[in-house]
């Protein structure tokens, strides 16, 4: 392992909430003008949860191809929320939307969907200490966390990634993101919504960054990329590399450590 670290719509027309006390999970559908369907969201709530306390929030979005359920299927998200006292929330990423506003898809707006519904919506029904929210993800999920955090760092206190896809070019027609964001020769479109391209617009903040990439996976270069240009940039980002592939195995191992630098970054 090498854990390097570097210095260097509309609110919802309709939301549906599904209690399931014995576990401390809800889920929430949301119907909102942003997407093409209905956005279904895990919350899970820490056993101890109370709303005579704010708590820290973790957003965690899927890969590509995935659901809302991905990372409970990984990781048994309610056990990580009784550990850690989190409150986990898992949103729909509507299987390839990649947590972007696409130019071309006017029901594809999954920013707008996060930012004007979901955020607040989190904030209004749950008792969220707004100085500790945070956003992670794997695969697109990793791509989108961090976009998210770019987008808006003043929302989040921290934010990670793991198995990234931090460079779409790496893609190029894959994973259909032609269809939302156009021909990889447009090469502006393609730029806006990389994070290798678009880390620079956190120069000078001080707000730590958390990502990681297994060593067999085929986005691990571009990983490597993005550490060199946090390093450049003068970033508080910690980058952590270990054996592993594109998987659910891999996964299972990175967020554990992503949970524990995100507990690290809460003062009692």
């Amino acid at each position: 392992m090498r854990n390097i670290k570097l210095n260097y719509l509309l609110i919802p027309t309709l939301v549906c909430l599904i209690f399931n006390e014995s576990f401390a999970q809800d889920t929430l559908i949301y119907n909102t003008k942003y997407l093409s369907k209905p956005d279904t969201v895990l919350i899970f709530k820490p056993q101890q949860y109370s709303a005579k306390k704010n708590w820290p929030l973790l957003y965690l979005l899927h890969g590509y191809g995935g659901n809302y359920n991905q990372w409970n299927s990984i990781i048994d998200a309610q056990s990580k929320a009784d550990k850690y006292g989190f409150i986990i929330v898992c949103p729909d990423g509507n299987s390839n939307s990649w947590y972007i506003n696409s130019p071309l898809k006017k029901d594809s707006q999954f920013e707008n969907f996060f930012y004007e519904d979901l955020f607040p919506d989190i904030s209004r029904k749950y008792t969220v200490n707004p100085d500790q929210v945070f956003i992670s993800g794997l695969s697109m999920g990793g791509q989108g966390a961090l976009n998210l955090f770019i987008k808006k760092p003043e929302l989040f206190l921290s934010a990670g990634s793991t198995s990234g896809v931090m460079d779409l070019y790496k893609s190029s027609d894959k994973y259909g993101l032609t269809s939302l964001i156009g021909s990889a020769s447009d090469s502006l479109n393609w730029k806006n919504f990389s994070i290798i391209d678009q880390i620079k617009k956190l120069s000078g903040s001080k707000k730590a960054l958390i990502f990681d990439c297994g060593t067999q996976d085929p986005f691990y270069e571009s990983n490597i990329r993005l550490m060199e240009k946090c390093n450049d940039l003068g970033l508080n980002a910690t980058f952590i590399s270990q054996p592993g592939k594109h998987n659910r195995e891999y996964w299972q191992k990175s967020i554990i450590r992503q949970l524990d630098f995100f507990k690290s970054q809460i003062s009692d």
